[in-house]
């Protein structure tokens, strides 16, 4: 069985981080994904889609992304199900990843960004906390 996603977009608002009970960081954000067609109207349209990063990752794109950056995700497509207020049934679905590269650099003129010691903009690929 394969459970791949491979994603590039934008960042819909600031990456949100907080901590598990465990002290375990987890951050999430919403990717806006081009699709690869024009619709009957001539305009593309977009999906949002949702991405969960753990650990040291999630740190990293909490501090370095924002809003409009431009990134690849690759991971795996999880679905959950829980409960709303109302007490009907709901599906989530989001992707986990394993893998984040910046794509762009910050807009801030002044600002420097991330890399690592070869001077690239790092990916970030950690073990996932299952």
């Amino acid at each position: 069985m394969l459970n791949r996603v491979v994603l590039i977009g934008r960042l819909t608002a600031d990456p949100a981080l907080r901590y598990t009970p465990n002290g375990i960081p987890v951050a999430n954000f919403t990717l806006a994904v081009e699709r690869p067609f024009k619709s009957q109207s001539g305009e593309r349209e977009v999906d949002f889609i949702d991405v969960v990063v753990w650990r040291r990752q999630a740190e990293l794109v909490a501090n370095h992304l924002a809003k409009g950056r431009l990134v690849a995700v690759e991971g795996r497509l999880q679905v959950r199900t829980y409960e709303s207020q109302d007490g009907s049934k709901r599906k989530a679905y989001e992707v986990v990843a394993d893998s984040t590269q910046f794509l762009d650099r910050p807009k801030d003129s002044g600002a420097v960004p991330v890399t690592d010691d070869f001077g690239r903009e790092p990916t970030f690929e950690d073990d996932l906390p299952f």
